[in-house]
Order: structure tokens, then C-alpha cells, then sequence
């Protein structure tokens, strides 16, 4: 009697969640593979699918965040400089792409500098930091423990006692090592300190699988910086197997701060329900400090297009020369290949740096499942060979350029909270290929004939690897 009750209401589940996947509107071949987990893996299979599943861009997590955020946006307009007529119309089509998907138009007469790994980075932001008089916004997927957390704790108790207002942000499952000890001292030093999205009873499922994978500082809103780095001491000291970590950073100035302070904005409200930073104390009318034109482009589960996706798509779409490209994860699924070897078969000159080591062998395995089809279609692969390479980056054609948060993967496209800075700038395009260039002659160039004859347990763990690429 128990069992027939048991299995009534699992097939009326089941009915449910085929319901869901139709009128969601998913893929067809995901919408298969979902019913077929439901119907073949007893109880796993529902367990999965409300966990990793759900179309959050038709079930909003934050729906009620859109008309306070909506203000924020609307003000920072206010603030920008209009780009130049030439330069609007050489970048128009994702420019226009990204102020419809994101809400933020292109400013001009910005300064943005890049930052090259952890110790140049971090004597940035500390030097930055230190000449905090208003507040400090501070968000950050991984937060450890270590030498950089006890350096920003007494930084902060020193800014707390001049009456800075500090607010920071760390992603649940990120940051999940941070000690309990550690937030208590800084909530003790006057410090507002929340989760994002915390492992809770009752919202595990809902929420495991949607994480803030955002690096933001704000400091008075005069400078802000982002990109791949997080508060880790493997920038630094390294760890064991990776060594110290490689990675890219930027320093913003100019009106684009506002741009991604309304970001950080989106995220405290979504998490406190306190939009008291969307007052005008935040906003400044920013001098003109440099000669660069930027965006900021930002994507989660809940926003209506994967835009972060979509403006990659767009630059290497709209390539002539060439594109090249740096990122730690690259799975592209079926868009971002296919642009990749349209594009290389077009003739223009595609070109991806990754790391030879990974900090995850699934991960590397699948990463290495899509390089045959690549390279087959003329893409030119570089595994770089010196501790591991974490940079989030894609240039192209001398003209455009793209840095921050964002993995060329399905996790950062459908599943994780992103930003990124897109830089209509000709000089910092030539120092990022420069800086490309340099760290491709550092590394192995692999080869089609070579790769395509590698052995058959390597094409096994690919295969098996690529199974798990949705969620990666």
C-alpha cells in the first residue's frame, strides 16, 4: 500500500516536472536528457533536476530586485560621457547588443589599467584601499582565509574607526572555508558582511547550483577593480600542485565605475533588501581621467539572455583579423564552437591559451574533449606550461578587448552571476595581444596530426568528461 502511494506521487512528480520542461522551453536535447534522468534514475534523477534543472531565467531568484536596479541604471547614465560618434559607430553592433541585454550604454574618458597577477594586483587595491574616506564594496567568489584576509582585516579596522562604511559580499559555496571566526571579527569591526546565497536547509536544491562568481571592489566610487583574482593566497605564496596562480585584473576609473558599483548594488539588495547604497551620496560626476571607451556587461541565472555569452559570441562573430583568447575553462557548447570555427575557417586568426594543469581532472578532460574539432576547423591551441593560467580574457582585431569574471564554459553562461568589462580602447587591445603573444611563445602549441592520434584512453576520459559539461 505504501510502495503503490509512493509511486503514485512519484509519477505525478514526474508528470509535473515533464510540464515544467515543455512549457520552460528548453533545448530538445535537454529536455530529453532531463526526462530521461526523472524516469531512469528513481528518486536521483528528480533530485538532480530541481538542483541543477530549472530554468531560472523563466523562475527569477530576485524578481523583486528589477524596479529599484532599474533606478540605479537609469542614474548612472546621468554620469556618462558619450562616446565618440566614430567609435560608437566601429562598435556599434555590440554595443547596442550590450545596452539591451545589460541596461548599460558605453562611457568614455575612462582609465583602465591592467594588472598583471596577484602582488602587482593586490599592491593596487591595497594602495587603493588604504585611500578610502566614504565606503568600501567588497565582493568576492572565493574568500580564504590566510595572509591577504588578515592584511584586509586590519585595513578595515583602521578605515571602520575613520567612519568608512564597509559592506562585503562572498559567495556561499565559494568562500564556503572562510571561518566563522574571521566574519565574526569583521562584523565586530563594524563591517556589514552577508553570504551569497548560503547552503540553508530547505533551499539547497533551490540554490547549490547558482553561485556569484563576481570579483568587485568599489572604493568611494572613484575606483573599482575586477576581473579573475580572488582573495586567495595562491595568487601569492601558490599552492602545491598549481603553483602560484596567473591571472589578469583591471583597475577602472572614470564614469564606467558607476556602471559596475550598480552591479555590486544589484547583489547587496538581492541579498540584504537594503537598497540604502542607491542613494545619491553614491553617485559622483567623474572628471575625465583617460582616453578609453568601456561597458560593463553582466549575466546570472535569473537575467533574461546569457549576455556575458552573447557578447563573446558577438566579438568573435564580428572578428576580421583576428581573436584570440585567454580562459582557464574553456567548454564552449554548441554557439561559442560553433563561432570559433566559423570564424577560423573564415580565415581570420583564432588563437586559445589555456592551462596545460588544471585544478580539477574532470574539468581538464572535458576542456581537452572539444580541442580535435578545434583544431580540425583551424583554431590554434597553446597550452601554457607555467603553473596554472586563471585569465579571463578575449581580444581582437587591435580595437576591442574583454576582461573579468567570466569562464568560457556553460557554468558562467547559464548557471553563475558574471560581469565583465568590455574596452573599446586600440592601446589597451595592443598590450593585451602583446601580452598574449609573449605568454603563447612561452607555451606548447599543439598540433592536429599529433593530437588527433592520441590514445584511446584519452578519448574514454574525454568522453566520460563531456557527459558532466553542463554543470562544470
Amino acid at each position: 500500500m505504501i510502495f503503490s502511494i509512493f509511486l503514485a506521487l512519484y509519477i505525478l512528480v514526474g508528470i509535473f516536472i515533464i510540464g515544467k520542461l515543455l512549457v520552460n522551453g528548453m533545448r530538445p536535447t535537454k529536455t530529453l536528457a532531463w526526462m530521461l534522468a526523472v524516469f531512469t534514475i528513481p528518486v536521483g534523477g528528480m533530485l538532480l533536476y530541481f538542483s541543477l534543472g530549472r530554468n531560472r531565467r523563466k523562475n527569477k531568484l530576485f524578481e523583486q530586485k528589477n524596479r529599484q536596479i532599474e533606478a540605479y541604471v537609469r542614474r548612472t547614465e546621468e554620469s556618462y560621457e558619450p562616446m565618440p560618434v566614430s567609435e560608437y559607430h566601429e562598435h556599434r553592433r555590440i554595443i547596442d547588443l550590450i545596452s539591451n541585454n545589460s541596461g548599460f550604454s558605453p562611457s568614455s574618458n575612462n582609465k583602465i589599467t591592467l594588472l598583471k597577477d596577484g602582488e602587482v594586483t593586490f599592491n593596487a587595491i591595497f594602495s587603493a584601499l588604504e585611500k578610502a574616506e566614504k565606503f568600501i564594496h567588497l565582493q568576492y567568489y572565493i574568500f580564504e582565509n590566510g595572509e591577504l584576509a588578515n592584511r584586509l582585516l586590519q585595513l578595515f579596522e583602521s578605515k571602520s574607526k575613520k567612519g568608512v562604511s564597509i559592506r562585503i559580499l562572498y559567495d556561499g559555496i565559494g568562500s564556503f572555508s572562510l571561518s566563522k571566526n574571521y566574519i565574526r571579527q569583521l562584523k565586530n569591526i563594524g563591517c556589514e558582511v552577508y553570504s551569497f546565497l548560503p547552503i540553508r536547509f530547505g533551499k539547497f536544491l533551490s540554490s547549490i547550483n547558482y553561485r556569484n562568481h563576481r570579483k568587485i571592489i568599489i572604493i568611494d566610487d572613484k575606483v573599482a577593480f575586477t576581473g579573475g583574482i580572488n582573495v586567495s593566497d595562491k595568487y601569492i605564496k601558490g599552492d602545491p600542485y598549481l603553483g602560484i596562480w596567473h591571472d589578469r585584473h583591471i583597475k577602472l576609473e572614470g564614469p564606467v565605475v558607476n556602471s559596475i558599483h550598480a552591479v555590486f548594488a544589484m547583489d547587496w539588495f538581492a541579498t540584504t533588501n537594503d537598497d540604502q547604497i542607491l542613494s545619491s551620496e553614491y553617485f559622483l560626476k567623474h572628471p575625465k581621467v583617460g582616453k578609453s571607451s568601456a561597458q560593463i556587461v553582466h549575466s546570472g541565472p535569473d537575467s533574461d539572455f546569457s549576455s556575458t555569452q552573447q557578447a563573446y559570441f558577438s566579438i568573435i562573430n564580428q572578428a576580421k583579423k583576428y581573436v584570440y583568447i585567454i580562459n582557464p575553462y574553456i567548454i564552449p557548447g554548441e554557439g561559442i564552437l560553433k563561432a570559433l570555427q566559423v570564424a577560423a575557417l573564415s580565415g581570420v586568426d583564432v588563437r586559445l591559451l589555456l592551462s596545460d594543469k588544471s585544478d580539477s581532472s574532470i574539468v581538464r578532460w572535458c576542456v581537452r574533449s572539444y580541442f580535435e574539432d578545434l583544431l580540425k576547423a583551424g583554431v590554434s591551441i597553446h597550452l601554457f606550461p607555467e603553473n596554472f593560467l586563471h585569465s579571463k580574457i578575449i581580444v581582437s582585431d587591435d580595437t576591442i578587448s574583454s576582461i573579468g569574471t567570466t569562464n568560457m564554459d556553460i557554468r558562467s553562461f547559464e548557471h553563475n552571476y558574471e560581469v565583465n568589462a568590455v574596452i573599446y580602447d586600440d592601446a589597451f587591445a595592443i598590450e593585451l595581444k602583446n601580452d598574449f603573444l609573449n605568454d603563447c611563445n612561452k607555451s606548447i602549441r599543439l598540433n592536429y596530426d599529433t593530437f588527433a592520434k592520441r590514445s584511446w584512453q584519452d578519448r574514454l576520459k574525454e568522453g566520460a568528461a563531456k557527459i558532466f559539461s553542463p554543470v562544470l
